[in-house]
């Protein structure tokens, strides 16, 4: 058996690794259009900040080192131009000789990622932009700021990307200009959520510009300029483009193949509409668990467990990759934010009959030194109790009790389940009643009428 697999990264090297774990024999050939094979992507703004220190720790894995211990033939600097479906073959062109030339496939694995998102605006090409995805982007970031020539910088779009550079510039002493045209940063997120991110923003003296949409980018003597729709113009010496990203589907149209909502259309063992063609990652599209809506995430986790489920059904192991839930954590500041399954606009739009419960925990109890407190809104079925999404902000403790509730949406748990799971608890840890343990039972005495939850919007 022949198996290519085109893209690296979480989804294409995790893929590569799992068919030869499988298979000694299969012969697999992974193919990269840039230089780096596996590197982490999600740890490029902390590089820019120093809080990484060292380049080479963003390399997860290097084409030597799949190559020496999967014996891998890994293909960087290679673009795949064309696939026929027919031929069962692909065009590769050798980026360095330019040399092009086929090859046959028995299955093919797409894992092309995603591009940022860049608009056409005026100025949106000049120097001084900058996008955050690759090791070539962030080492010319790095370079800059390393430098000292950055002395002002705006970053354009609140999600994950733009949070985590506006954090690093400020470490670094840069004045940050944050520009977000919706009126909420972490824009997944619940509003009323994302305003303890606001006031956190604010703090750190990183200047937050909300409802603001970026119309063009200038240039003169003293560096770029970002003009507001607004009006009003702001100086900078260096600009992210932290918008979002856009799946890469082209290499998929091209061939074919079908295409979903935005990205490549699968079924439930990321087959595409050509049987011996499979996809993975930010490229496709996933169904949400919890209102069976197609959307496009593109996160390292599920890309990797797609990337699972391709190869065992190739090698002939039954399974099917049910949904991706969004599940993802932030740092912003000194702050933590999280999220699991649908949030409560998400519940809105789908026509679903559900209560919204929040709670206030403190991580741990009281008596112990450091305790901190947790702001939890958890979403429950108005019926069944089930729960249906999750987001916490908090200093401490977040990401254990979003792993928690992130199981309770996966297993379709109830109020009642939360409130009786039995979690670790210390003084330094957690309570008798934990967090999660308190969300459950205020759903509980909502739901059995013993008390009622009235939102005060």
């Amino acid at each position: 058996m022949k198996l290519l697999i085109v893209g690296g990264v979480a989804g294409g090297a995790s893929a590569a690794a799992r068919a030869r774990r499988l298979n000694e024999d299969v012969e697999i050939i992974l193919f990269e259009r840039g230089k780096y094979v596996s590197f982490a992507n999600c740890g490029l703004p902390y590089y820019a900040g120093d809080v990484i220190k060292k380049r080479k720790d963003l390399l997860v894995q290097t084409p030597e080192g799949l190559r020496e211990r999967f014996n891998i033939d890994v293909r960087v600097n290679n673009l795949v131009e064309s696939i026929d479906k027919d031929k069962k073959q692909i065009k590769v062109k050798d980026l360095k000789t330019g040399k092009e030339y086929n090859e046959e496939y028995d299955h093919l694995i797409l894992s092309p990622g995603a591009e940022p998102i860049v608009p056409p605006f005026e100025g949106a090409d000049l120097d001084c932009v900058h996008t955050v995805r690759t090791i070539p982007d962030i080492d010319k970031i790095k370079e800059e700021v390393d430098s000292g020539k950055v002395k002002k910088a705006v970053v354009i779009g609140a999600g994950f990307i733009g949070l985590e550079m506006a954090e690093n510039f400020r470490e670094r002493g840069i004045e940050t200009h944050l520009v977000e045209k919706m009126d909420q940063v972490m824009p997944p997120f619940d509003k009323d959520m994302a305003v303890m991110l606001h006031r956190e923003i604010g703090r750190k003296d990183i200047r937050l510009h909300l409802n603001e949409e970026v119309v063009s980018i200038g240039e003169d003597k003293r560096g770029c300029i970002v003009k507001l729709k607004s009006g009003r113009n702001i100086e900078a010496n260096m600009i992210i483009m932290a918008i979002g990203v856009r799946p890469e589907i082209d290499l998929a149209k091209d061939a074919g193949l079908e295409i979903g909502k935005r990205g490549i259309k699968t079924d439930n063992k990321m087959r595409t509409s050509e049987p011996s063609i499979l996809a993975i990652g930010d490229a496709v599209d996933s169904e949400d668990p919890v209102t069976g809506a197609v959307r496009n995430v593109p996160l390292a986790g599920p890309a990797a467990k797609q990337a699972l489920v391709a190869v065992n059904n190739i090698f002939g192991i039954e399974d099917k990759y049910e949904g991706t839930l969004g599940t993802s954590i932030v740092k912003v500041c000194n702050l933590t934010a999280a999220m699991t399954g649908a949030s409560e606009k998400i519940l809105k739009s789908s026509g679903k009959f559900f209560v919204n419960v929040y709670t206030h925990p403190a991580d741990h109890v009281g008596y112990y030194p450091g305790a901190t407190q947790m702001a939890m809104k958890v979403m429950f079925d108005t019926d069944s109790g089930v729960v249906l999404g999750a987001q916490i902000v908090g200093k401490n403790g977040v990401a254990r009790r979003m792993d928690i509730l992130a199981i309770a949406v996966k297993q379709k748990m109830t109020a009642k389940d939360l409130a009786e799971l039995e979690l670790c608890y210390a003084p330094p840890y957690g309570s008798s009643k934990d967090a999660v343990n308190l969300a459950g039972m205020t759903a509980l005495n909502h739901l059995r009428d013993i008390t009622r939850l009235v939102d005060w919007v």
